[in-house]
């Protein structure tokens, strides 16, 4: 059995292919174990498909996953871990922000007996204060709200072994949230610090405010129905508000005082109520949406090539 899978989710990153093969290659020649390197290529506008076919003719340890269309980073992830063979599986991205020379220190890590060993960020280069202030939000509610804990400042870079993967197999679901699926497989796992750098070579394609959300809504709701509960709470404190407000009322109609403002309360009071009426039904839709998706049984991704693979 190899040793290393190393599983990285591409698009459109044809310039960054070549440093990222130079690095993660260095690294692998000088741990010194049998590997792969199995991009995993939403299909792209640019050249990348054809960049890392030249690289497979110069090095038959790398492999290629091409979906049939874009089904975004999440499936690319899981399709490229269901199909890796190593004992050892790292997730890594290819814009070399997450240096590829700590893997072999998350190797090193794994090794002494743990089943996940996840990098953990200590600074976000070229990261803006509104950036780190979303993403540290985001983990706090979801740790607060969710019944699993998620490591904070940590992506999905990480090493699994092979009992991770067996189980990740076994959780079928079409919103494939790796970090949550990783923390509720459970087992022991540890951490490594590290220095996140800068995009160096061309633009990323995550969203930085839209990413994020989503990427915190897809933890929350797919780990938790505690936001369900809460809207549950809010709906009634909201009715008792309600009903002290009219006895507020009925009493000023029998004592015939008018203390109450006019219009712009009642405006006012109507927006506030139709906010929250708005909330809980785009709270409810996203669980009923995610059920939707979940029963339909649709594959989480369809690959049209597999190339430089044994089956």
């Amino acid at each position: 059995m190899l040793e290393i899978s190393i599983v990285v989710p591409v698009r459109n990153e044809n310039e960054n292919i070549k440093p990222f093969l130079q690095r993660t290659e260095n690294v692998l020649n000088k741990i010194g174990k049998s590997y792969e390197i199995i991009f995993a290529l939403d299909p792209s506008t640019d050249n990348t498909e054809k960049v890392i076919m030249d690289e497979i003719k110069r090095n038959k340890n790398i492999r290629l996953l091409v979906f049939s269309r874009q089904f975004g980073q999440p499936s690319a992830t899981i399709a490229g871990i269901l199909n890796s063979k190593g004992s050892y599986c790292v997730i890594i991205d290819v814009d070399l922000q997450d240096p590829p020379e700590i893997i072999e220190e998350l190797y090193k890590k794994v090794i002494l007996g743990y089943e996940v060993v996840y990098a953990k960020r200590k600074s976000r280069k070229g990261e803006s204060f509104f950036k780190k202030i979303i993403a540290s939000l985001g983990y706090y509610f979801i740790n607060k709200l969710s019944d699993i804990h998620i490591p904070k400042d940590a992506g999905d870079y990480r090493i699994i072994t092979r009992k991770i993967i067996t189980y990740l197999k076994k959780l079928n679901e079409s919103h494939g949230f790796l970090r949550g699926m990783v923390a509720y497989v459970g087992f022991k796992q540890t951490y490594i610090e590290y220095d996140r750098d800068e995009r160096s070579i061309g633009k990323s394609k995550y969203n930085k405010f839209f990413g994020s959300l989503k990427i915190g809504l897809n933890g929350l709701i797919g780990f938790s129905s505690r936001p369900l509960f809460l809207m549950s709470i809010t709906g009634f404190v909201i009715a008792i508000f309600s009903f002290l407000l009219g006895i507020w009322y009925l009493f000023q109609k029998i004592s015939g005082i008018n203390l109450t403002l006019g219009l712009t309360t009642t405006v006012i009071l109507i927006s506030f109520f139709a906010g929250i009426q708005l909330l809980g039904l785009g709270l409810l839709g996203e669980y009923v949406g995610r059920i939707y998706d979940e029963v339909k049984k649709r594959p989480k991704y369809i690959v049209d090539k597999k190339i430089n693979f044994d089956d």
